[in-house]
């Protein structure tokens, strides 16, 4: 599978067959986290409050063609002490708007992936404003060729609120 950019193909139609993914949706609060996930599920924008905790939810992603594999999801509300459970992979949000952050968001993934080797699908969010950091830019200041060459990332443009960028 490889580490790489969204130009190259789907992060989820390379997954090994499994039938069934736990996955973490990690980020600094505001991100998007939330938002991500219930498009996700409901193929639709949800309006959401700030995440105290975490929320779960169970959805089918079509991977390939002719399969559909079930992912859970949690969705890990907030900043501190960001931590991967039990997970096949990790879903890592970036407010791509707030470049201000963008050193602690860094931090926080490094510190991640450095205690699990797992998959890691890195969104950079928010992409429809016009303010928000290029994928190259997002690339630079998240500095993911840095991460263990045994950890594979993918780093993907999203709008969570429109969708783009979350379809398979």
């Amino acid at each position: 599978m490889g580490n790489g950019l969204s130009d190259q193909t789907p992060i989820l139609s390379s997954l090994q067959p499994f039938q069934s993914f736990h996955i973490v949706t990690l980020g600094l609060d505001c991100a998007g986290k939330t938002t991500v996930l219930y498009r996700l599920q409901f193929n639709e924008l949800v309006n959401t409050a700030l995440t105290k905790g975490f929320n779960t939810e169970k959805s089918k992603v079509t991977v390939g063609k002719p399969k559909t594999d079930t992912f859970h999801f949690k969705d890990v509300g907030g900043q501190e002490k960001l931590r991967p459970l039990c997970t096949d992979g990790i879903a890592f949000v970036v407010d791509s708007v707030n470049v201000e952050r963008m050193e602690e968001v860094r931090s926080e993934l490094h510190k991640i992936t450095k205690r699990s080797e797992v998959l890691v699908l890195t969104t950079a969010n928010k992409q429809d404003l016009r303010s928000s950091v290029s994928l190259f830019l997002s690339e630079k200041f998240l500095a993911v060729w840095e991460l263990s060459s045994s950890t594979p990332w993918h780093l993907q443009p999203t709008c969570a609120i429109l969708g783009d960028g979350l379809k398979t």
